[in-house]
């Protein structure tokens, strides 16, 4: 038995079935100067479609039948009836019929479900019990008037008359022209004689003791539901009072003839069904995402300041300017087109035969039969970003260039000059050079759209998007060859010096090279994840910005190359901390995370314009993890400082004083409370992952120290034997029989796996031994592994992070469970992406895959596993 809301759902698609988006749009453009559905009416549909929380009212007949009935025989029409109880299925979407009709009579002729806001008598009547609420003063008013119009109109052919609780009703549909004139001249002033308002409400005239007020009904109907914005649309001159209230993104539209104040008219009652129906998937589409592509598809291209994220038929999906962290240019994966795309297709539809890497670089080819796009980041000076698209074939080519900047919040006009699109109005020029193609333009009002078709055959094109060039120069395409091989010369030559192991050497060779994208170079700084708010949890919020640098993120990052043999990207780092430290009040109150400027984070903000990925739900920008603590964030520090200098065999003196800062941080707080790795978002605690952190910065500091001849502070060695006991005994818990999340907890957490890994116990131990295979038992389900399980203060689910199974294959290798690591790592491998990229998170139950992407949690621990498990190739 299907739910209501599934039913309606079902019910919408019959419907959308029978009336295809493309046919509506045609009928949209054919049909314009008769029905009304007009481009601009298209237009504010889109935008009152992505309100936070909508309002669809509308008068009854007229409106949602053909004509005004007598009795309960006149039924909405079928299609309206259906789109308006599927929009009330929707979240955040509200429905409501305003009449003139009384109230059981509206709810017996409409038959719609409770879903639907019903409001009888002209606004006046709300619930059923308004009609017994009526004084004997009121009824016997009523009664006069009824006898008063039954022998002064009643005997006309056509002419009937209802009584109502707080209204008689002449009906004047089926008589002459002539009749109803009379009719309603007489009916006018029975109503004056009698002190009532005389309402005429299509074919209906009302003799009321109470005054209309639709717009008074809307009003608090509106502020009831918490409505954002309200579309209304009526047919009589009574609906003229609920349209006069609307503002703002609100919509007013009239059905049929006569006077109006609303911007848009509409042929007939058919016309409207359409427009709920089109409103409907709009809506749908804004609150569910439009066929959401997989994370795993998509593919990045990067420069090492700049990133942008590509669907897997050549779409531009993302890419913000000119920081990580500023507001997007395009967002189309999380809001759809309306979002902002940069597309690329055949004109002659076909399939994607493939995409895949250029070797050894972060160019991406996207191929079709007829027509291959490709695409990279060139470098540029500091604060622009430039992308090349360069395309070649046989065919025709399809280019929609829809860039929205600011979250597609920022209005913006367009304008071809040449062989140039210039984007005017926005606080950084941005400009397209496109020879060869002639550009159309179109506008909604705030935002434009170019589109532009090539024979290819003609030869290559070239499009070349430049941000934020102040004396913009137009792009060669005679020196695009060389310019692209320059690109790639510089990637291959990086990838030449890594040391890659011989287990998935390929994958390896990817994930560095994605690691190094995620490293901006201006500043040294590293990115979690190029993205915001991709899910942890399809509908859920667990939507998290990660387009900013943490500390303990960005040392783990580097430290993967570092093992390869880049150790540029690490120096970079370390720079970049200690440009931080310069101006903290202390190492011990360094942040957890900062832009990539070294600028603490903003407020965390949420962007109520964009529906998500999917549908999922708030987009933030910011992260208020900002302001936690963190204390294990040193330990991954200092492991790299001292991983740095094992490579170079050398210890930098600056290098020796982040070393000495991250120490005497440990010292300064390490017996506090913290909100630890997973920045639960509830009271503090002491984590036991932390607390091993806090080990591992003094342990690493003292070998340091012994490797280099360093003086160590005489505190280092008896602070980490006493972290180290405390651990011990704090951290087991009997009845899990492991390691836990915190003291005095049974609930487990994968992160403790660090607690053998980092050294602090012996990988022998029983008590390892054992929080092995808890972790495996309580966390791992086939090829992922869980955080925890716990409740951490956040509602929705997640998927298993991607470097909590890496952490789960070390710990097999470190116990000597080889053939387990073997086959775990081989099922991690099996979830990489076409073109060998992977998001943060995976869900076994759906086969989804979650998260911000690509995670550099996830391909470093990838890259460290590869390693490892090169050292067992004997035991495949």
């Amino acid at each position: 038995m299907p739910t209501p809301l599934n039913q309606s759902v079902a019910d919408s698609a019959l419907l959308t079935r029978s009336l295809p988006l493309d046919m509506l749009r045609a009928f949209i453009q054919s049909d314009a100067a008769d029905n009304g559905l007009t481009p601009a009416l298209l237009a504010e549909l889109k935008v009152l479609a992505r309100v936070p929380s909508l309002l669809v009212a509308c008068n009854y007949g007229g409106t949602l039948c053909d004509a005004e009935g007598i009795s309960t025989e006149t039924l909405p029409l079928g299609s309206a009836a259906i789109a308006l109880r599927a929009l009330a299925a929707l979240p955040n979407t509200h429905a409501a019929i305003i009449s003139g009709r009384s109230l059981r009579d509206l709810a017996a002729v409409s038959r719609l479900p409770a879903e639907v806001h019903l409001i009888g008598s002209h606004g006046a009547e709300a619930d059923m019990g308004f009609a017994h609420a009526q004084s004997l003063a009121t009824e016997s008013v009523l009664q006069k008037v009824n006898a008063a119009l039954n022998e002064a109109v009643g005997f006309h052919e056509g002419i009937w008359i209802e009584r109502k609780p707080v209204a008689v009703s002449v009906h004047t549909r089926p008589a002459r022209p002539d009749v109803v004139a009379t009719v309603t001249e007489i009916s006018r002033q029975i109503a004056a004689a009698h002190g009532l308002f005389f309402i005429v409400d299509g074919s209906v005239l009302d003799l009321s003791v109470v005054e209309p007020s639709k717009g008074e009904a809307l009003e608090t109907l509106r502020s009831r539901l918490g409505a954002s914005a309200a579309m209304f649309a009526g047919d009589a001159a009574s609906d003229e009072l609920a349209i006069a209230t609307l503002r703002g993104p609100d919509l007013g539209l009239h059905v049929g003839q006569g006077e109006t104040a609303a911007p848009h008219r509409l042929r007939d009652p058919q016309s409207f069904a359409r427009v709920l129906a089109f409103l409907f998937e709009l809506r749908r589409a804004w609150l569910f995402g439009e066929d959401a592509v997989g994370l795993e598809r998509h593919s990045m291209i990067g420069n090492g300041s700049s990133t942008a994220l590509l669907t897997p038929d050549a779409k531009i999906c993302w890419m913000s300017h000119p920081l990580p962290d500023s507001g997007s240019l395009f967002a189309h994966i999380l809001g759809g087109d309306a979002a902002g795309h940069f597309s690329v297709e055949p004109v002659k539809a076909s399939q994607v035969l493939g995409q895949r890497y250029v070797d050894s670089t972060m160019i991406v080819e996207t191929r079709w039969a007829d027509v291959t796009v490709t695409d990279y980041l060139e470098p540029a000076p500091e604060g622009i970003t430039s992308l090349v698209r360069v395309l070649t074939g046989h065919g025709a080519a399809r280019i929609t260039f829809a860039p929205r900047p600011d979250y597609a919040n920022a209005p913006f006009s367009m304008e071809a000059r040449g062989g140039e699109l210039h984007v005017l109005g926005t606080s950084e020029p941005i400009i397209l050079f496109a020879p060869g193609a002639a550009f159309s333009i179109t506008s909604d009002g705030r935002h434009a759209t170019a589109t532009a078709s090539v024979n290819l055959q003609d030869g290559p094109v070239v499009l070349n998007l430049r941000c934020g060039d102040t004396e913009p120069q137009s792009a060669d395409p005679g020196g695009e060859t060389e310019r692209r091989a320059r690109v790639a010369l510089h990637a291959r030559q990086w990838v030449q010096n890594l040391s890659l192991p011989s287990v998935k050497p390929s994958l390896v060779r990817r994930s560095a090279l994605v690691l190094r994208a995620l490293v901006h170079e201006p500043t040294g700084a590293v990115l979690a994840a190029p993205t915001t708010s991709l899910p942890e949890g399809i509908g859920g919020t667990r939507n998290w910005d990660y387009r900013y640098c943490w500390l303990r993120d960005a040392s783990m990052t580097v430290n993967a190359l570092v093992d390869l043999g880049s150790t540029a990207e690490a120096a970079g780092f370390l720079g970049w901390l200690g440009r931080i430290l310069e101006h903290a009040p202390g190492p011990e109150w360094l942040h957890p995370l900062y832009s990539v400027t070294g600028a603490p984070l903003s407020t965390e903000a949420v962007v109520d314009s964009l529906p998500g990925y999917a549908g999922s739900r708030p987009v933030r920008i910011g992260n208020a993890a900002d302001h936690q603590v963190q204390l294990d964030v040193f330990g991954p520090v200092a492991e790299l400082i001292h991983s740095l200098s094992e490579r170079e065999d050398a210890l930098a003196d600056d290098h020796w004083e982040l070393m000495n800062q991250m120490a005497s941080a440990v010292l300064a707080r390490w017996h506090e409370p913290d909100h630890g790795i997973w920045e639960a978002r509830r009271a503090a605690r002491h984590h036991v992952y932390s607390k091993v952190m806090c080990w591992v910065t003094l342990d690493r500091a003292l070998r340091t120290a012994a490797r280099h001849g360093r003086e160590p502070d005489p505190a280092w060695a008896p602070a980490a034997a006493t972290i180290r006991a405390e651990v011990l005994r704090e951290g087991w818990d009997e009845s899990a029989k492991s390691y836990t999340v915190a003291y005095d907890s049974p609930d487990l957490d994968a992160a403790v796996l660090h607690i053998g890994l980092s050294g602090l116990l012996d990988v022998t131990d029983q008590r390892f031994l054992d929080t092995v295979t808890a972790v495996e038992r309580e966390l791992r389900v086939g090829p992922t592994v869980f955080r925890y399980r716990y409740d951490d203060g956040l509602p929705g689910l997640e998927g298993g992070f991607h470097i909590c199974t890496t952490w789960l294959i070390e710990a097999y290798v470190a116990v000597g469970r080889i053939d387990e690591a073997w086959d775990l790592f081989d099922q991690l491998v099996n979830l990489f992406g076409p073109t060998g990229l992977l998001p943060e998170e995976y869900d076994p139950g759906t086969e989804t895959h979650l998260g911000n992407h690509p995670q550099a949690y996830s391909h470093l621990g990838f890259i460290r596993c590869a390693r490892l498990l090169d050292e067992h190739q004997d035991r495949r």
